[in-house]
């Protein structure tokens, strides 16, 4: 079984929480028993979280040695020149070591057909801000945000569009459909 869930913002990427009060949970979305979560999104990110029983599909999606293709739409601070793209596109280098080089185009004007985040970016006339499409072939702790950091660019809204071959497409926060896992959409 697969399963394409558009995690909203604030939900944490498992079935149980434990702290009080509790959060918003993957259990609050999908009902499905016995599917997990193939990687993961920071509570704070939103977008596609692919989640399967199949262990030797969520291992060839998460395994590091496969080098899968990972794409955000990434909201950050700043306006972003040729130069900044170019330093994303060969790696940059973070605390736990360089990445990989990864894929940076600068996106003329915000996402079509975007929802609305709740709460909402905070918007300060005098700081602009750019969409960036970054698609990353490995998946370490908060890399994209850490990545946009290190350029001078903090990510203010991240949201996962793509997994490998597998895409969120219109699904809208807190929206699942269920897959063929041949099947890319």
């Amino acid at each position: 079984m697969l399963i394409l869930l558009n995690k909203p913002y604030g939900v944490l990427c498992q079935f149980t929480d434990r702290s009080v009060p509790p959060k918003p949970t993957l259990a609050d979305f999908v009902r499905t028993p016995d599917v997990y979560p193939a990687g993961r999104l920071d509570a704070d990110s939103e977008g596609l979280v692919v989640l399967t029983d199949d262990g030797a599909l969520a291992h060839r999606l998460t395994d590091p040695k496969h080098k899968l293709a990972k794409t955000y739409l990434v909201q950050v601070e700043g306006a972003p020149d040729e130069a900044v793209l170019e330093r994303l596109r060969r790696g940059v280098v973070l605390n736990d070591g360089p990445t990989l080089p990864a894929e940076a185009d600068l996106l003329a004007q915000a996402p079509e057909r975007l929802w609305p985040r709740e709460p909402p970016i905070r918007f300060r006339k005098s700081i602009p801000d750019a969409w960036i499409r970054l698609t990353i072939r490995e998946g370490r702790n908060r890399q994209v945000r850490r990545m946009t950091a290190a350029v001078g660019l903090p990510t203010l809204r991240l949201i996962r569009v793509r997994t490998g071959p597998y895409e969120l497409g219109d699904l809208a926060p807190g929206q699942s459909r269920n897959i063929d896992p041949e099947r890319k959409r």
